[in-house]
């Protein structure tokens, strides 16, 4: 085996670390799964590549995601960071957007900022929102308050000036004081993450990028030591929130581009799928052992934003930067199940993630999980978990959901784990919802394709809450993050902000900023280590109707800006505000706000493997077991057919209930569900009623 010859791709999650290697020489699909190592992290990478028999030194590319910024930020275990702004504009992080959506919740609390007042500090300066400097940057100050930075201790600052956006030589300069008078800390400067308008936006976004900064960046760092001992010498590139690619470098200094990393992986590799099956849109559903998340992909793209909200709509901090549009819940196997003062059943957010881990995993844990609840109705196997791997004990998860939630309740163990896991497939429903209705789109009217280590447990059960009327389970589907960075290519996302009614509108300026921001793309790629087959470029406008304030993202073709096309732009954009809202005005002017370039450099991708045929009827060799069951509404179990996955082949047919295991995950076929396995090896439910 050659050192270019392989890719190696590793997603480390609250519980679980996956790992998937492509032999491009051989055509072979490795996979490895360990335990996620939260002390150390790298461990579960080099865990998990040595269980899929892989080696870094035999890697021409390294390919990774993690959740540690956005665990960074929602644990709030980042830097001690301050904020330098422009004189005036202090509070701005504090105040923010007055979002009340509540407005009669007397409990209601605003968002709690990355830095506190004492540590925001104002410096004299001003630029006109036409990129005029109106007032210099006074650097005597900025002076000041750097000895005041390094007397408290301070490890990560982050730099943000008004309308630096439009000229930003003051944020430029005041970073090279900053860095020159704390040569140990983090700085960031809000334009190198954001070219766009809303100081609100830009000043979370640069601290959020700030306080996680020296924990991402040390951690990235120890990942290069770690892979180069292990005798690594080819491109190790990151996966970005929008699913792209780009450089280790990068990712030390634009941390916060890769928050969602390791869950826009798994829509890419959706959209993979999907694109290989014919499928034009599908709902990406992916769950794991600490949360749940859900993308879409709609015309055979994934649906990106510009705008993430961390931590909830109400408390939100706002990340101004381009990402894959995923609505991520916290319920996941390792989700604890309660009873709260009340008297109600409740599912999370808290998990018992890696360590101690669930009650039935005998790693010291506890408390009652989702996954404890799917052992004791029988969907899980106590000997074949991750393969034999990790032996689960029934006696435990039965002993914590009796003492926490049966006895509570006054229910049987067996109601108190249906209850547990109905309650934890309403709460997922909602991250499906939040990426399709309430983005305009009919949940039922899309496919959803379902991965994670749990997330072909519950897939049926959230479809049913939906209307979802078809569930598609891929291959490998524990390992399927992983997998889908292998089909990752490289990606720059540049956005300036551009305010022009459309009327008057100058398709040569327009033009001139586009080549701006691509020329930008095509110089990263060119420095890119990694050599992409070929270069595609993107643009789309944020638009809105004369006096609205919010916009929507239209995507523009080439061709308009070629045949200077003004009234198609109009119909586009009007098109897409009544997809987004129900409502569009053909009649009322309208404005472009931001202008936005995408360039991606292909990368090569390795083929989705076609398994062998079969006949209709599985044979009795691919049954493992006939194991009681329970499901919903039924008064006794169910004596249920466990089936092999490895057995099973293309046209294979198989009627509920059952259970298909695999070594990462298994799925649940209910009683009134029909399976079918499809040509490439995914299992095809169509979901009863």
């Amino acid at each position: 085996m050659t050192m270019t010859s392989m890719r190696l791709a590793a997603d480390i999650g609250g519980t679980f670390t996956d790992v998937a290697a492509f032999d491009e020489g051989t055509g072979r699909l490795l996979l490895g799964k360990s335990l996620s190592t939260p002390q150390r992290l790298v461990d579960g990478i080099t865990e998990g590549v040595a269980k899929a028999g892989a080696k870094f030194a035999d890697a021409g590319i390294f390919l990774h995601g993690s959740t540690i910024a956005i665990n960074t930020m929602l644990e709030r275990t980042g830097a001690k960071t301050a904020l330098i702004t422009t004189q005036g504009f202090r509070d701005v992080y504090e105040i923010g957007r007055i979002n009340r959506p509540d407005a009669y919740n007397l409990f209601f609390k605003r968002h709690d900022p990355l830095v506190r007042r004492a540590l925001r500090f104002e410096v004299p300066e001003r630029v006109s929102a036409e990129g005029e400097e109106m007032h210099p940057l006074d650097e005597a100050a900025l002076g000041a308050v750097c000895d005041r930075l390094v007397a408290l201790g301070i490890e990560a600052v982050a730099i943000m000036f008004l309308h630096s956006y439009r000229n930003p030589a003051h944020e430029g300069r005041a970073k090279a004081i900053v860095q020159q008078r704390l040569p140990a800390a983090f700085v960031s400067a809000s334009h190198e993450l954001s070219q766009e308008y809303r100081e609100f936006e830009r000043t979370s976004t640069v601290v959020a990028n700030a306080y996680v900064g020296p924990r991402v960046s040390g951690y990235v760092s120890g990942i290069e030591t770690h892979i180069a001992a292990d005798d690594f010498v080819g491109s190790f590139l990151l996966v970005q929130s929008t699913g792209g690619l780009y450089e280790a470098e990068q990712a030390k200094t634009q941390c916060i581009r890769m928050l969602e990393s390791g869950p826009a992986a798994g829509v890419i590799g959706a959209q993979a799928l999907s694109e290989a099956t014919g499928l034009e849109n599908a709902i990406a559903f992916d769950m794991g052992g600490t949360t749940a998340k859900a993308g879409v992909i709609y015309r055979g793209e994934p649906l990106t934003t510009s705008l993430a909200l961390i931590g909830g709509y109400e408390r939100a901090l706002p990340i101004q930067t381009a990402m894959m549009d995923i609505f991520e819940v916290g319920t996941g196997g390792g989700s604890i199940a309660y009873v709260d003062v009340g008297g109600s059943l409740r599912v999370g957010p808290q998990s018992s993630g890696a360590e101690p881990g669930p009650a039935c995993y005998g790693r010291g844990g506890a408390l009652p999980t989702v996954t404890d609840a799917n052992l004791v109705l029988g969907r899980l196997g106590a000997l074949s978990f991750l393969g034999g791997e990790l032996k689960l004990d029934i006696a435990a998860a039965r002993r914590a959901i009796d003492e926490h939630v049966a006895r509570p309740l006054g229910l049987t163990t067996t109601d108190a784990a249906d209850g547990i896991l109905r309650i934890a497939a309403t709460a997922m429903s909602y991250a499906v919802k939040g990426v399709s209705t309430e983005r305009g789109l009919d949940a039922a009217a899309f496919p959803m394709i379902a991965y994670g280590g749990a997330g072909p447990l519950h897939a049926v059960q959230i479809a049913r809450e939906i209307g979802t009327p078809r569930v598609i389970i891929p291959r490998a589907p524990g390992h399927f993050c992983a997998f889908g960075m292998l089909f990752a290519d490289l990606r720059y996302d540049f956005v300036r902000t551009w305010p022009v009614k459309l009327a008057a509108l100058d398709f040569a300026s327009v033009g001139a900023v586009y080549a701006d921001l691509e020329s930008q793309g095509n110089a990263a790629l060119t420095k890119a280590s990694a050599r992409p087959s070929a270069v595609l470029t993107h643009r789309a406008a944020d638009m809105r109707y004369v006096g609205q304030e919010h916009a929507v993202t239209v995507d523009l073709p080439m061709a308009l800006f070629e045949a200077n096309d003004r009234d198609a732009i109009k119909r586009r954009f009007d098109a897409e505000h009544e997809r987004r809202y129900g409502t569009s005005a053909p009649k009322e002017a309208c404005e472009i706000v931001s202008l936005r370039a995408t360039v991606t450099g292909r990368m090569p991708k390795p083929p989705l493997e076609r398994i062998e045929a079969g006949p209709e009827t599985v044979g009795m060799k691919a049954i493992s077991e006939i194991r009681k069951v329970h499901f919903p509404d039924s008064i006794a179990p169910h004596q249920t057919p466990v089936f092999k996955r490895t057995d099973l082949l293309a046209g294979n047919r198989i009627p509920g209930p059952a259970i298909i295991e695999e070594h990462a995950s298994t799925t649940v076929v209910f009683p009134s569900d029909t399976l079918t396995v499809d040509a490439f090896g995914s299992l095809v439910i169509e979901v009863g009623r």
